[in-house]
């Protein structure tokens, strides 16, 4: 089986190094700083259901086969690490104002067309059902499948299962440079060492771009900040996610209560404003008028790796034979792991795509890529 180096070590790297190193593959994971400390660690672990017989987008397909893998993926993690990742099946209702109603009844029928069972729900069973919820002038639907995992608790239990598999784990090695010559990547320079391997995967998130810019590809990829705060309240208002588009509340089992996230495009800068916080906070108890009381633990950032149409990119670099391509997945990288791990094991292992081969391209003709790469 081929040697294979994995650039980033986050959800993304340490997924298909568990997946790789179960087939029987030499992995290496290198990230510039610890493991498992940017994006994957910032967000909620929100898992959103997909039906695989009505799904016709990359989007929509990517996100049925993850729903599908997950419950046995977290399961098959559990027992090789020991760790449980949290995850549970808790469902998720999704509202909006009346004066925004269009807006939710296309998506309820976006999820019928793809066979997911959605229940919509009127502001009289919002109150029956979490009382604990502002209904006010509301309208709402129910996501019976909807799940979640912890995502720190996941990525402990990914090392500690690429571990058990023999996966050389290498934080704080940043690669500085790709290689290229002929078409093929011949090393990756560190610092403090070049490193030569059969297969190359870039799965650096926010940092892809600027790797693979210095060898003529461009993603057209920008980091865009997402806040996050965390409060503790005993017992948790609701069992449930409880999302309005892009922002949303997610309780865990042990009291915590996650509220996110904010969209700017400001960089590579993590930190926290006044606004961000603010704003999740006035949505929190808005929605939750009892959160008022919540203990405010703590608040952070990260940054998720953003591209014109929204899609990833997975796939071989065009005019690199021996480089896939793992970036772009935005907010969706924890929930899209276990099939980007999935394809990119098919791939390196040369067997059928559970996805199709002309899905996967569409991203990556979306990917803007003009230039050849050039030998180094």
């Amino acid at each position: 089986m081929p040697e294979v180096v994995i650039i980033g070590g986050g959800v993304i790297g340490l997924s298909t190094a568990y997946e790789l190193a179960g087939q029987g593959c030499a992995v290496r994971v290198m990230d510039q700083g610890p493991l498992g400390q940017e994006a994957s660690w910032a967000g909620a672990g929100m898992l959103p259901p997909g039906g695989l017989d009505g799904p016709v987008t990359l989007e929509s397909q990517l996100r049925a086969h993850s729903f599908r893998l997950w419950s046995q993926w977290a399961a098959g993690i559990t027992e090789a690490s020991g760790i449980d990742t949290g995850y549970r099946r808790c469902g998720c209702f999704e509202f909006r104002s009346t004066d925004a109603a269009a807006t939710l009844f296309a998506e309820i029928e976006t999820w019928r067309r793809e066979g997911v069972p959605v229940e919509p729900l009127s502001a009289a069973d919002m109150r029956a059902r979490y009382p604990a919820v502002d209904s006010g002038n509301l309208v709402a639907y129910w996501l019976a499948d909807a799940a979640q995992v912890r995502n720190p608790r996941l990525l402990k239990a990914l090392m500690a299962a690429c571990l058990h598999r023999g996966v050389q784990l290498s934080p704080g090695r940043p690669v500085q440079e790709l290689r290229i010559d002929y078409g093929r990547v011949r090393s990756i320079e560190t610092p403090t060492e070049s490193i030569t391997a059969d297969e190359f995967v870039l799965a650096a998130g926010a940092w892809s771009q600027g790797l693979l810019k210095r060898i003529g590809l461009d993603l057209r990829a920008e980091p865009v900040k997402g806040q996050m705060v965390l409060l503790e309240q005993q017992p948790a208002p609701v069992a449930c996610i409880v999302q309005s588009g892009l922002r949303y509340i997610v309780p865990r089992a042990d009291g915590r209560v996650l509220i996110g996230a904010t969209e700017e495009r400001v960089g590579f800068d993590k930190s926290n404003t006044a606004e961000g916080v603010s704003g999740l906070l006035s949505f929190a108890q808005q929605v939750i008028p009892g959160l008022r009381a919540a203990r405010f633990e703590r608040s952070w950032a990260g940054l998720r790796p953003w591209r014109p149409g929204g899609l990833p990119v997975i796939g071989r670099a065009p005019g690199v034979d021996n480089l896939i391509v793992a970036s772009g997945h935005f907010r969706s990288g924890l929930q899209l792991s276990p099939i980007t791990a999935q394809l990119i094991r098919q791939l390196i292992c040369r067997q059928p795509l559970s996805i199709p081969q002309t899905l996967l391209e569409t991203a990556l003709q979306s990917s803007a890529i003009p230039e050849s790469p050039r030998p180094a």
